[in-house]
């Protein structure tokens, strides 16, 4: 029983480090998230207090997908996500938001 425990335990561990998005930051001093982050897992690590989206929402990333972004807070202060059309999205330390675009707005998947 403690094999298989272990076995358990250690393989959702591997799947856990099995990211399918790739990892990108904001540049430092820059609070505009870039259309290229679409398909990403955006990091905030000292975060200004409000992030901008892309002043028109994007269509569809490199790589032909509808334009999607996940936004993980990693503190340590809480960050507001703006865009265009009143567009805000409050993101807590440790929380993960997923925005998408269909190419004229913004919506927050929850």
């Amino acid at each position: 029983m403690k094999s298989f425990v272990f076995l358990l335990a250690l393989t959702a561990g591997q799947m856990i480090t099995m990211q399918t998005k790739e990892v990108v930051h904001l540049k430092t001093g820059y609070n505009g998230i870039e259309k290229e982050f679409g398909g990403k897992l955006l990091e905030l690590i000292n975060a200004p207090p409000v992030i901008n989206l892309p002043n028109v929402a994007p269509k569809s990333d490199d790589l032909g997908n509808q334009w999607s972004i996940d936004i993980k807070n990693m503190g340590p202060n809480r960050s507001t996500v703006a865009g265009p059309g009143r567009f805000n999205a409050p993101i807590n330390v440790g929380q993960t938001i997923h925005i998408y675009s269909n190419g004229s707005l913004y919506k927050l998947r929850r």
